[in-house]
């Protein structure tokens, strides 16, 4: 997936303007509710074992809060509860646009 071309924050919102012209506007809380962290999702031993990610899955008034980029396939968004581990590829946000709860 190629990176966007454009990316900023529009008040609560992560705005994304992709090559194919495409635009997706996605709120902080569905992308709080979504972190692909080992901390929201758990992640797996060596075994195959799951570990963590028995948090809350809703994240009622967390805001976004700001991001940065990773090399040239992610950014790690930053909310207000703190939260900033989470690594959203480019393919991973473009998936998120497509689902219903992400208004465009």
């Amino acid at each position: 997936m190629p990176a966007p071309l454009d990316i900023q924050m529009v008040g609560d919102f992560l705005a994304l303007r992709w090559p194919d012209g495409r635009e997706d506007f996605l709120p902080g809380e569905f992308l709080r509710e979504r972190s692909p962290s080992a901390e929201n999702l758990g992640e797996r031993d060596i075994l195959g074992h799951l570990h963590g990610g028995g948090g809350p899955r809703e994240f009622p008034g967390v805001r976004l809060a700001g991001f940065r980029r990773v090399g040239n396939y992610a950014v790690t968004l930053l909310f207000s509860d703190g939260h900033s581990s989470g690594i959203y590829s480019w393919d991973y946000l473009r998936a998120l646009g497509d689902q219903p709860a992400g208004p465009r």
